[in-house]
């Protein structure tokens, strides 16, 4: 992958990770359990963001040590994998710790 794909999918990321954000603004983890649709809204954006991880070339993992490439990917994993037993409790820390920390290192290194 060149590296302008490699920019492309960063901004890919970092757009997934805004939306995470809008999605969950204002709402809590017992909204997470209740609404179905903003589960599936959030499990499914966790996904593409971990399959856009995982489409960064080695290079460009090299390039910026600072994102959570294995964390990153091996969410995606789980969740695309091990559907059935997703702990919703996991993925909303993920949603209140992981993302806005992901978001704010792509914003940063993206200008």
């Amino acid at each position: 992958m060149s590296r302008r794909d490699d920019l492309t999918t960063l901004r890919q990321m970092l757009d997934y990770g805004r939306e995470i954000l809008s999605l969950t603004s204002g709402r809590s983890a017992a909204d997470l359990q209740q609404d179905r649709m903003l589960e599936l809204s959030i499990v499914r954006l966790l996904e593409i963001l971990g399959e856009a991880a995982r489409r960064i070339s080695p290079a460009g993992r090299e390039a910026y040590p600072e994102l959570p490439w294995t964390q990153m990917i091996g969410m995606r994993n789980i969740l695309i994998h091990a559907y059935d037993a997703i702990d919703l409790a996991i993925v909303w820390r993920a949603v209140e710790q992981d993302v806005p920390c992901l978001v704010e290192t792509l914003e940063r290194l993206l200008r």
